[in-house]
């Protein structure tokens, strides 16, 4: 199977994102005492590695603006403790799925979805990663479609600790990513900075430091800019690669194909918009 890791990501992360986007999730933050999307998003992404400061949220999830996560953390942890916001997680995931995929839960293919997913989770190195390590120690779910949604979690996180690595030894970590990822084109500029946290002048600044690079011209990527584009998206494959290997082609091939419907029903449910930050292609 060609380019696993990528062909995976793609077709499982709006099943994850349904954390994000589905009404039910922040209805279930909300419940829990977590008031607004972003107190809801800081909490419950950041519950896995416990009561933690801004600090280590802003290192660990590596594209939002300090300032931005101070804002919400750590105040989120005295409304609510880790342990409520990983159930309220939970839960907001277990509606929406119940909601968008009724005649999918509890299926042979949602069980067969959950064991392939579980097994390529468990092969996950967390060494140097330390998202994936802090989920593959939450307790798995007993219901299949949530043991699913805990995996390609997992192995989200796995993925977007090694992309951070990538960026890091490129010095694009932070801000030069998203502006990189606006000249693209696969991002509104606008949606980024705001989504993240930065200001108008902090993203012109930048921008001119990474013109000043040569990686953007007249406000688009240069040669130079797509080919280091290019090569960060190809080591990030390549640093997420491994526990697919671990679950081989048959089993990826497969689990490719029990995505490709409930990726399509998440998405024609409108639970995953278009254009949105976190920036998945398309699956081939």
């Amino acid at each position: 199977m060609s380019n696993g890791a990528r062909r995976l990501w793609a077709l499982g992360e709006p099943f994850h994102a349904l954390t994000y986007f589905a009404d039910e999730a922040r209805t279930a933050y909300a419940g829990a005492g977590l008031r607004g999307f972003w107190a809801g998003y800081f909490a419950g992404r950041a519950a896995p590695l416990g009561p933690v400061g801004p600090a280590l949220v802003t290192a660990t999830f590596g594209s939002f603006a300090p300032d931005f996560v101070a804002r919400r953390v750590p105040e989120v942890w005295t409304a609510v403790a880790p342990a409520d916001a990983l159930a309220a997680r939970l839960a907001g995931v277990d509606a929406a799925v119940q909601r968008s995929l009724p005649q999918w839960i509890g299926s042979p293919e949602a069980q067969e979805a959950a064991t392939l997913a579980r097994r390529a989770a468990e092969a996950v190195d967390v060494l140097g990663r330390p998202l994936a390590a802090a989920n593959a120690d939450v307790p798995w779910p007993a219901e299949p479609h949530l043991v699913l949604w805990q995996a390609l979690t997992t192995l989200r996180e796995h993925r977007g600790d090694g992309h951070l690595t990538v960026l890091l030894h490129h010095e694009l970590l932070g801000l030069p990513a998203l502006v990189l990822t606006a000249a693209a084109g696969t991002t509104s500029a606008d949606w980024l900075q705001k989504a993240r946290g930065w200001s108008p002048e902090q993203w012109t600044a930048c921008a001119e430091e990474l013109t000043g690079r040569g990686l953007l011209a007249d406000g688009g990527l240069s040669a130079d800019g797509s080919a280091l584009r290019a090569a960060v998206e190809a080591d990030t494959d390549r640093l997420a690669q491994g526990p697919w290997t671990a679950l081989g082609d048959r089993g990826c091939d497969r689990l490719a194909e029990l995505l490709t419907p409930v990726r399509r029903a998440v998405v024609a449910a409108g639970e995953w918009p278009a254009q949105n930050p976190i920036g998945v292609p398309e699956p081939d």
